[in-house]
């Protein structure tokens, strides 16, 4: 059995599953996220009950929205602070009394799609998250690669290019990351900031929800917008896909529900490529919410 944690600031949730990737079974419940020792003890709650329903001792893997210091085996993040800087692999493995392998929420969520039936087929695969932040996973042959740092796939704190930024012109300020860079792409590429380059041109707050209806609907402004998102987007991935070659691009998060981003994406994005580069294959992601407790399973498949 495979035991997927998919740790959030709100809710902790477990998923099991056989040696085919089939869910089994799942439950969440609140995070104590302010308690260290609290939280261990609802990680030991959880899987002793997982092992008592299956009569078995499933290998654990856990998804945390954060970094994990391979060398320390700490972990840094905000959305838990509980958990920041603590020895979670080791407190862990201690209290499951077993092998315990955890990483970014993002990686699970390119692991996730990476073992999908249809997508096994692709060698190397490219997880990008376009929702409240921008974030990323690299997959090859089914393993997640994290890199010295664990910050491998951390590809929404790439600064902003100058041919992006002229495109936005001066309309849109320097945004001041929450990595605490300033002018990183997450600022002009997630949820908030595809709403916040149109109030920049429009003056005129929307919600992305609202935007895409506009545009939907042949408002001239909306459509207008997109086509500039896009075309900052498509600036963006020429450099990312330079960069990681993949066979597959995944796209998730809020934004790759907008379905024109996949018919725009391979008419505006060819002329950035590099040299004789030709697109990867473009997919919307599969797994939703889902895909993070069941990437986090995933992490021991290759033992």
């Amino acid at each position: 059995m495979f035991y997927g944690f998919d740790m959030g600031g709100t809710k902790i949730e477990l998923a099991v599953f056989d040696e085919h990737l089939k869910q089994l079974w799942q439950k969440r419940v609140p995070t104590p996220k302010d308690d260290y020792q609290a939280l261990l003890q609802t990680f030991t709650e959880l899987t002793l009950e997982a092992d008592q329903r299956f009569n078995s001792k499933g290998k654990v893997g856990v998804g945390i929205p954060g970094i994990v210091n391979a060398k320390q085996g700490t972990v840094f993040t905000t959305n838990v602070p509980a958990a920041k800087h603590q020895p979670l692999v080791a407190d862990l493995t201690h209290c499951l009394q077993r092998p315990v392998r955890i990483d970014n929420d993002a990686n699970c969520f390119a692991l996730s799609e990476a073992w999908d039936t249809e997508f096994r087929q692709y060698p190397t695969v490219l997880g990008m998250i376009l929702g409240t932040g921008v974030g990323g996973g690299f997959v090859v042959d089914g393993k997640v690669i994290s890199g010295k740092n664990g910050i491998a796939g951390e590809i929404g704190h790439l600064n902003l290019t100058t041919a992006a930024a002229n495109v936005l012109t001066n309309k849109v300020p320097e945004i001041v990351c929450g990595c605490g860079k300033t002018g990183c792409f997450e600022g002009y590429l997630s949820g908030p900031g595809f709403e916040r380059i149109y109030s920049c041109f429009y003056h005129e707050k929307l919600s992305a929800v609202k935007i895409i209806e506009n545009y939907y609907a042949g408002d001239d402004a909306a459509k207008v917008h997109v086509e500039r998102y896009v075309t900052v987007l498509s600036m963006y991935l020429g450099n990312i896909l330079t960069l990681f070659d993949p066979h597959l691009l995944v796209i998730g998060g809020g934004l790759s529900q907008f379905d024109e981003i996949y018919r725009l994406l391979p008419e505006y994005l060819p002329q950035y490529l590099y040299g004789i580069a030709t697109l990867p294959q473009i997919e919307k992601a599969r797994y939703g919410d889902a895909g993070g407790a069941r990437g986090a399973a995933c992490l021991n498949l290759l033992d």
